[in-house]
């Protein structure tokens, strides 16, 4: 698949099958994170893979997961994010999307069903894996193989805002 397959076939996943995700293809995932570009390439993200029961647990407390076998938690540090001079912006949620992309189309490519979760509590994620003050909890990203039905790659067209109201060129029109 070309990377506009990919894209059109990546869906939220919101139930999986028990099976384990392959260490071959969780690899891939995380290689594909680590090859994502940050700001400045100061790399502040920082990845926590969780496959066992008792991490998935502890995940289970501040989000639900839908059952998938592998949830990585995508953290920012603070202390390494660029931050732009003129208003003082920080790049780590940036920075952390970016990589949650990656790792989101390269499982879509492998297979993989996969939901980016930010609706979690992140002290509790905090807490049970005794997370540094300087790292945050930015999402979640639940993986696994989908149980049920794909949905439609051409759902985009009757989804998505038509493209006069999506792209400008040069300016913004005074449709919106």
């Amino acid at each position: 698949m070309d990377f506009l397959e990919i894209a059109k076939s990546r869906y939220s996943v919101r139930d999986y099958k028990k099976k384990k995700v392959e260490p071959e293809k969780l690899e891939k995932i995380l290689s594909a994170a680590h090859v994502a570009p940050t700001a400045a390439n100061l790399q502040p993200v920082r990845l926590i893979v969780v496959q066992k029961d008792e991490g998935l647990n502890k995940i289970g407390k501040a989000a639900n997961i839908y059952g998938a076998p592998l949830a990585i938690i995508v953290c920012s540090e603070h202390t390494k994010a660029w931050t732009r001079p003129f208003d003082n912006k920080k790049t780590v949620d940036i920075d952390a999307s970016i990589l949650t992309d990656h790792m989101m189309m390269e499982a879509t490519g492998l297979g993989l069903g996969s939901v980016w979760i930010c609706y979690f509590k992140p002290d509790v994620i905090r807490q049970e894996f005794r997370l540094p003050a300087t790292l945050e909890p930015i999402n979640i990203l639940a993986i696994g193989y989908a149980n049920g039905n794909p949905a439609d790659p051409e759902r985009h067209a009757a989804q998505r805002i038509p493209f006069p109201e999506f792209v400008f060129y040069e300016t913004i029109s005074c449709r919106m």
